[in-house]
């Protein structure tokens, strides 16, 4: 198979993740990246030994050289440097959270499907190993049908350390974790219909909220629940664990703290070990998040070389994107979202 060539826009904290999971690959490659930051791109150029650089992403899409790219900048540029490499024809993957707005995210899944190039949304949550390992026993029909679930994100830790600007948005939790929570339960019971949101802000140093609870209903008739709280101390810091209950007709399964899996049916109670694995240049906690980085990576290598769609396209995306504009108007005004409503 050709290796396919990759530039990376945005070298700041996360990208670093991303350009290890790059290495890893097989049948991609990154042989530009991009920042405006002089200090991030020469620190990142270094470490990766990435000898072509630039400080301008117009003059990186005009130099050109590359298959695709992977745009790991704040959701501020988003629109704009998705739209440049659509004009380029260049597919694209982008960070979450995808865009400002909904309507931005429309009019980039837009611009990028009348430019007939892939869109896909770095949404690399469902992609982690004990996630996936639930939508496998869901799946093999050993609870039967699913009518409750609760996916939940509750941690103490300190995000603002590392990611500063996280404590500066008039949103925060929702916008940054919950979308992943959504996402979560969107893979695993299905798209949702109408949704229910509380917010609020225990930590008086940040703007935005740092706790939400939200009820949705799926189009599948099940119910479920996505709690998220930074505001959490614990006894044991579960991060960055996020914990899974589904009710099914059948039997019920468990994601517990330390990744223990348990699946009751009529057959009895079966627990097993769902850990992600530890790659060489992973670190714990953060080894669940890194190891899905590498798997959403690798799918989007294989997709862009067999022409097929992502899971996290751009056009899904906006599914999840939606849940949480929903979340924030449901908070704001206390009442019930119609999410079909919100997408036509």
């Amino acid at each position: 198979m050709t290796e396919l060539k990759g530039a990376l826009i945005g070298c700041g904290f996360f990208a670093i993740n991303q350009m290890h999971a790059w290495r890893d690959v097989k049948g991609a490659e990154i042989v530009a990246i991009c920042d405006r930051d002089p200090e991030r791109l020469k620190i990142v150029g270094d470490q990766f030994g990435i000898e072509r650089r630039y400080s301008d992403a117009a003059a990186l899409f005009a130099d050109g050289g590359f298959d695709f790219v992977d745009i790991a900048t704040t959701v501020q540029s988003h629109r704009a440097l998705v739209e440049m490499a659509a004009t380029h024809k260049i597919p694209a993957i982008c960070q979450k959270p995808f865009a400002k707005t909904l309507s931005d995210a429309k009019a980039m899944v837009k611009a990028c499907a009348d430019a007939a190039i892939p869109l896909m949304v770095h949404e690399n949550f469902r992609w982690q190993t004990p996630i996936q390992a639930v939508k496998s026993v869901l799946q093999s029909g050993a609870i039967g049908e699913p009518f409750w679930g609760r996916f939940s994100f509750r941690s103490g830790y300190d995000v603002f350390s590392g990611q500063p600007y996280l404590a500066e948005g008039e949103r925060f939790i929702i916008e940054d974790l919950g979308i992943h929570t959504l996402d979560i339960a969107r893979f695993i019971l299905g798209d949702v219909t109408t949704l229910t949101a509380r917010t609020k802000r225990v930590n008086p140093k940040i703007k935005g909220e740092d706790v939400a609870t939200i009820m949705l209903d799926h189009q599948n008739g099940a119910t479920s629940i996505v709690d998220v709280s930074y505001a959490t101390k614990l006894g044991t810091e579960p991060f960055p664990e996020t914990l899974i209950e589904i009710d099914g007709t059948l039997g019920t399964i468990r994601l517990s703290q330390g990744y223990r899996l348990e699946v009751n049916n009529a057959d009895g109670t079966t627990v097993s070990d769902a850990s992600p694995k530890l790659l060489s240049w992973a670190s714990r906690p953060w080894h669940n998040i890194q190891e899905s980085v590498l798997a959403i990576q690798q799918h989007w290598t294989d997709r862009l070389a067999s022409s097929g769609e992502t899971s996290t396209s751009g056009a899904d995306n906006l599914k999840t994107f939606a849940l949480v504009d929903a979340a924030y108007d449901s908070a704001a005004h206390g009442r019930t979202v119609d999410i079909g409503a919100m997408l036509r």
